[in-house]
């Protein structure tokens, strides 16, 4: 045989090894997806995607079937992978919720063409169309309905708030699986709900806390003057009781004693209190005061709270500009409080980040008080407490600053108080229905702070194709819906707007960049100093050219500038191929972990299915030799 021919015959077999190889592994894959339908392993560091046990808990407790009707344009977001992966993970994500409802979560979906029934259906329901830049209308959003004509929607699903997905559908599901929303009973003393500004002829919107919380439960407007709560009230949520009546105090506190649950929120210092306000004397508002408490209530429960003191954190202070012009200087009576001075025990401030509060008080308690207080969110130890007047008044946060003694312990801005409360007003123990102690234990949240449920501090509201949306910069809004949740005994939203919070960290990738950091940093500035010194002295000699005394180099001179030059561009390559180096290294990490998800592991799950596969052969056998 000759050697072509032996080639020839080599190659051949090659190719029908090759082509076997290939049949062996698509072969392996369709037994694997047929005996592994549905499984799936979550490697993510965060189970970003698993459903959460309170998503489960949720679909477990549907009682009767919820239709959801998902709309994607694909045919028109065909050239956009952004949105067709995305419209791929809720869609994964929908159906895995289907499938744990044992049946009570029907799914539909829907590719609306334009012009057609099911885009008239889509709007009727109130999602949206948004241009693609193309001529084209997307719509991508949601719709629910309930057998007793509930409804609800998720107008557009935003990119951006991919981790909030699970949350926001699990919000929407609960919504409708509820009879009746749980009612929170509100007393404010600032506009929360929004009013109407005499100055502006304009109505003011709502707070953003006001429409989230809005959005879970029923807010009741109880007025200032409440002389009664009634028994549907869940919760009642206190906004800066100033100089409440004695009547609403007392109501307050039979409510209290008859197991409703408190949210209170009290201020040295309310950036909204507009007591003294007036257009005609604008100096009237600076001498007001601006403070709320509870002090006949707090007495009767052990709570110390000093009205007219603000917590001025030196550590935690968040930087302000005084002016457009002026750089940030740090506020200490601005506190932006981090993960470390939040309870990680306590559901509604566990996993959460970051909390901005503005002049807030602090509590502690009397040493014989038989109630616990627990802290929820506590400052640093760098502390002190300042007259609320001064704060009031300063024009510079530095005069804060200004013979500032530490107290060296951190101050309570937030606390659960639990344990069997004490009515506040005994003498009134004649009168019919009068509590004097309650008979099982309760729980009442008290925050130093009003400040902490204003915009400015934690989120920024913008248009959306008619559409408000809330861009959130810190967890203010979490932690108070958090905390209204869990007064209503409902956590399994909590743990799922908790992982909304989780970002995936590439510790590797950070570690290559920190590794590289430390060891180019002393070579690029070395280079760095040597091309400021080349360029120095080359600047020199072309100046030295220039000169109309000198038009004519020496030959020293020309080979020296030359020399300069060349020394330049060595200098400068080899800066770049410094901080190229980084890249690189990352990129061969990269291609690594392609190679690991693309190649590796269907490799390894094809092996797994034939071992499977073979294990099962073998144990049919065995059991029909023996039946045999």
């Amino acid at each position: 045989m000759s050697t072509e021919q032996k080639s020839g015959g080599r190659w051949a077999f090659g190719l029908t090894g090759f082509a076997v190889l290939a049949a062996i592994f698509v072969g392996i894959i369709l037994v694997s997806q047929m005996l592994f339908r549905g499984a799936r392993v979550d490697l993510t560091n965060s189970g970003q995607y698993t459903l959460n046990a309170g998503t489960k808990s949720i679909l477990k407790k549907i009682p009767e079937q919820i239709n959801v009707y998902f709309f994607y344009s694909q045919k028109a977001t065909g050239e956009l992978p952004q949105y067709q992966a995305y419209a791929l993970r809720v869609r994964e994500l929908l159906e895995e919720m289907s499938e744990r409802s044992d049946g009570k979560l029907k799914l539909t979906v829907i590719d609306p063409q334009p012009f057609s029934e099911e885009e008239d259906r889509a709007v009727g329901y109130g999602l949206q169309q948004v241009p693609d830049g193309r001529g084209n209308q997307i719509i991508f959003g949601l719709a629910a309905t309930n057998s007793t004509n509930g409804q609800g929607a998720i107008p557009f699903f935003q990119i951006d708030k991919e981790n909030f997905l699970e949350y926001d559908l699990a919000k929407l599901l609960q919504s409708l699986s509820v009879d009746k929303k749980p009612v929170i009973g509100l007393i404010s003393g600032l506009q929360v709900q929004g009013n109407f500004d005499p100055q502006t002829q304009q109505q003011t919107p709502p707070w953003a806390i006001y429409n989230q919380i809005a959005e879970r439960f029923e807010v009741r407007d109880l007025g200032a003057d409440a002389k009664t709560i009634e028994s549907d009230v869940k919760v009642l949520m206190l906004v800066h009781p100033k100089n409440l009546s004695e009547e609403t105090q007392f109501a307050i506190d039979q409510f209290v004693l008859k197991g409703g649950r408190l949210l209170a929120f009290v201020d040295p210092l309310a950036s909204m209190d507009a007591t003294g306000e007036n257009p005609n004397d604008p100096s009237a508002a600076a001498f007001a005061t601006k403070s709320s408490d509870l002090p006949k209530l707090f007495q009767a429960w052990g709570i110390r709270y000093d009205a007219n003191q603000v917590v001025a954190d030196r550590s935690l202070g968040v930087p302000v500009r005084i002016s457009q012009t002026s750089e940030p200087v740090k506020n200490p009576a601005i506190i932006g409080l981090e993960a470390a001075n939040m309870s990680q025990l306590d559901i509604a401030s566990a996993d959460l980040e970051s909390i901005n509060l503005d002049s807030a008080g602090s509590f502690s308690q009397d040493e014989k008080s038989p109630l616990k207080l627990e802290a929820l969110l506590s400052s640093s130890a760098d502390v002190a407490l300042v007259s609320a007047d001064r704060v009031k008044m300063m024009s510079n946060p530095d005069e804060l600053l200004s013979n500032f003694t530490a107290l060296n312990k951190p101050q309570v801005l937030a606390a659960n108080l639990s344990g069997k409360f004490k009515s506040a007003f005994p003498e009134r123990s004649s009168e019919a229905g009068f509590l004097g102690e309650s008979k099982e234990a309760n729980t009442v949240v008290l925050i130093a702070d009003t400040d902490i449920l204003t915009d400015r501090v934690w989120v920024q509201a913008q248009q959306f194709f008619n559409q408000q949306v809330y861009n959130a910069f810190a967890n203010n809004g979490d932690f108070i819906v958090n905390t209204v949740d869990k007064l209503t005994g409902d956590g399994a939203l909590i743990s799922i707007r908790a992982r909304g919070k989780l970002r995936t960290s590439f510790t590797t990738v950070d570690k290559l960049r920190n590794e590289a950091d430390t060891a180019l940093r002393e070579t690029e500035q070395r280079l760095e100093t040597e091309l400021q010194d080349t360029e120095r002295k080359l600047a020199e000699l072309q100046a030295a050219k220039g000169d109309q005394s000198q038009l004519i180099l020496s030959p020293e001179q020309q080979q020296e500038l030359e020399n300069f030059q060349k020394k330049r561009n060595d200098v400068r390559k080899e800066l770049r191929n410094v901080r190229r180096g980084l890249d690189q290294r990352i990129e061969s990490l990269g291609r690594w972990v392609k190679f690991f998800g693309v190649f590796f592991m269907p490799i390894a799950v094809a092996l797994f299915a034939v071992y499977f596969f073979r294990r099962r052969t073998s144990l049919r056998k065995r059991q029909a030799a023996a039946t045999a």
